[in-house]
């Protein structure tokens, strides 16, 4: 039973992303926004997240108030979602895209922390609770891209607000485990930052988060340059939900096949291998075609992603380590690749944008590589128990 609130939770949330997430350059396109303004509203606040992903993930495990933390994180961002839409303003729109990006940061990384530790000795079945947020995305996104179409653009807005507050209901029902009294912090995220492992492995997380937020970001402005209408916006993005399903249900067996670590690097040489696929797509049904391919990448990252930061975070550091690695996912490669796709798309198109974009993806690998084979990994000490 307690399989069913984790499940709930991400089908929920996701739902609520896909019906806001795609349409917002969008909504700053018609405000009238430069693209600059773009390049920082899109660029600045995922780099907000890099620093408080990890702090709110961090204060949840310091003080073991983990429900809490989420229950204001989501309150926040649904009474932005709320006033966004009336504003017109550059300043107040770039204000509260702010507090919106700062209390919505650690949102996924508790999630995900909460659902570890509750599936306990089953932690490898991750894969198939976070298929809600997959069903969600599916059955949203083309139902938010049709009612845009039909009402406008502040339905987007409503939607993400009504359905995230159900799901701050249902996180009320999180557990993270019971509080180890015996245990301190000596050192906390200093602990992950001094291993070579994880420095290895955050870059690498850098450069997903490049090739995931520009097709989050700015696959749909692509889409309007090929003179796609938002329902087949809402229909790309659909095709790539369903690819999404069985590398979610099997991601198990992948893991178990390739480890966790051997997965990761697999889905980050396809997300920049993606790019350059949109590069080369000239229509809207090649995009379609690039999308039943696109949808299996992310799945494998991620899921590769949340188990080795799990498996190789110490006790007490779970929230934090996860926090740590949707930081630089959702953080600071989003933050990059919103600033650089927004001028990208202004200066040379959709299409070179993520030309660019994957050849940045790919020769970063290959310097992550180069350096693994000169500074080895080493393991990750544990925290001191008194």
């Amino acid at each position: 039973m307690k399989k069913i609130w984790p499940f709930s939770f991400y089908f929920l949330y996701f739902a609520a992303v896909a019906s806001f997430l795609p349409f917002i350059v969008i909504f700053y396109q018609r405000l009238g926004f430069t693209g600059t303004e773009i390049g920082l509203l899109t660029g600045l606040p995922p780099l907000i997240t890099l620093f408080f992903a990890p702090m709110g993930a961090g204060l949840a495990d310091s003080t073991h108030r983990h429900k809490l933390i989420m229950a204001i994180g989501l309150a926040v961002v649904i009474g932005v979602a709320i006033l966004l839409p009336g504003l017109t303003s550059f300043a107040a729109v770039f204000a509260l895209i702010m507090l919106f990006n700062i209390f919505l940061s650690p949102i996924g990384s508790l999630s995900d922390s909460a659902t570890m530790s509750m599936l306990g000795e089953q932690r490898s079945m991750y894969g198939r609770i976070r298929l809600g947020g997959t069903i969600g995305w599916g059955i949203f996104a083309p139902i938010a891209g049709f009612l845009v179409q039909v009402q406008g653009l502040k339905i987007a807005f409503w939607m993400f607000a009504g359905i995230m507050f159900i799901a701050l209901l249902v996180s009320q029902r999180f557990s993270f485990g019971a509080k180890d009294e015996h245990q301190q912090d000596r050192g906390g995220i200093r602990v992950l930052l001094t291993s070579r492992r994880w420095i290895f492995f955050l870059m690498a997380a850098f450069l997903a988060g490049m090739g995931v937020f520009s097709v989050a970001a700015y696959l749909y402005p692509y889409m309007a340059e090929l003179g796609a209408t938002e329902s087949q916006m809402g229909t790309g993005l659909l095709i790539a939900t369903l690819t999404e399903l069985p590398i979610f249900f099997f991601g198990n067996r992948l893991i178990k096949r390739f480890s966790a670590s051997g997965l990761f690097m697999i889905a980050l040489v396809l997300i920049g291998v993606r790019s350059l696929l949109f590069f080369a797509a000239s229509s809207t049904y090649m995009v379609w075609g690039v999308q039943m391919f696109s949808g299996m990448v992310f799945p494998a990252m991620w899921l590769a992603g949340v188990s080795y930061a799990d498996e190789n975070a110490p006790d007490g550091l779970k929230s934090t380590a996860q926090g740590l690695f949707g930081a630089m996912v959702f953080g600071f490669g989003a933050a990059v690749s919103g600033f650089l796709g927004g001028v990208l798309l202004e200066n040379i198109g959709g299409r070179n944008m993520f030309l660019v974009l994957g050849i940045i993806i790919l020769a970063g690998l290959g310097l992550i590589e180069g350096a693994k084979r000169l500074f080895p990994e080493r393991e990750l000490a544990q925290p001191e128990v008194l």
